[in-house]
């Protein structure tokens, strides 16, 4: 129980800015258990969203929306924004090449594509979840920030991890595999249940091309491709819950 503690305390003080406090040595499989715990920590930033729009109730949808989306990026704390402007600037300055494209990832500074990038994302989630805010459609705005973070463990088990030395690395080494695959089809299960085919459908189809972009690119996925799967994932999810 203590181990599982642990290891969910990982997941959320990777994936939030929430104060956490690790009180024992983390282990590499603790590191990997707490994959297990990506979509709950998805659950917990989700209804924090949700009680954050409640208590904003009254408000136009637009300020209801961009109060959300500032809370949504300072509860993450940018983690993916950060990995899809690395991406996107190795993307297109890689021109093709796999260690230049690395190399790219690396550096801290960010080009004209990276703000670009980031700016058409940010004004796009802005405009999907007012729309979503004023529908009142709050299981889809949850199910995108779910199943946006379930889809980390679902990559970094079927998929090479490129830089041996990086966190993920760790991750991929120390998965508890069988755990995983109960894990992804419970969720999976259940947001066949709750939530219409066709954004999941989508959700995968994204999922699978990006993956192949990975793998044709870099021959795997890194720390900053991830993140810039999520932030891709949660775009599409939301367009997909406003047109549909």
């Amino acid at each position: 129980m203590k181990n599982q503690w642990q290891s969910f305390l990982i997941a959320l003080q990777f994936l939030t800015m929430i104060p956490v406090r690790l009180t024992s040595p983390v282990k590499d499989t603790n590191q990997g258990n707490s994959l297990l715990y990506y979509p709950f920590i998805g659950l917990i930033i989700g209804s924090i969203i949700l009680f954050n729009i409640y208590i904003l109730d009254g408000q136009s949808y637009w300020v209801s929306a961009i109060l959300t989306l500032t809370l949504w990026i300072a509860l993450t704390g940018g983690l993916h924004l950060d990995g899809l402007a690395d991406s996107a600037d190795a993307w297109l300055g890689g021109l093709g090449d796999k260690a230049k494209t690395l190399l790219i990832m690396k550096d801290p500074a960010s080009g004209p594509i990276a703000v670009v990038v980031l700016l058409m994302l940010l004004l796009i989630k802005f405009i999907m979840l007012a729309e979503l805010i004023q529908q009142q459609a709050w299981l889809s705005i949850m199910a995108t920030i779910i199943l946006s973070r379930l889809a980390l463990p679902l990559l970094l088990m079927t998929t090479p991890y490129v830089r041996p030395n990086g966190l993920g690395a760790i991750l991929v080494k120390s998965l508890p595999r069988q755990s995983l695959r109960i894990m992804l089809a419970s969720v999976a299960f259940l947001a066949l249940i709750m939530i219409d085919f066709i954004p999941l459908l989508l959700f995968l189809a994204v999922l699978l091309v990006l993956r192949y972009c990975m793998m044709q690119r870099l021959g795997g996925t890194t720390g900053d491709t991830a993140g810039a799967m999520v932030e891709i994932l949660e775009v599409t999810l939301l367009i997909s819950f406003v047109i549909i």
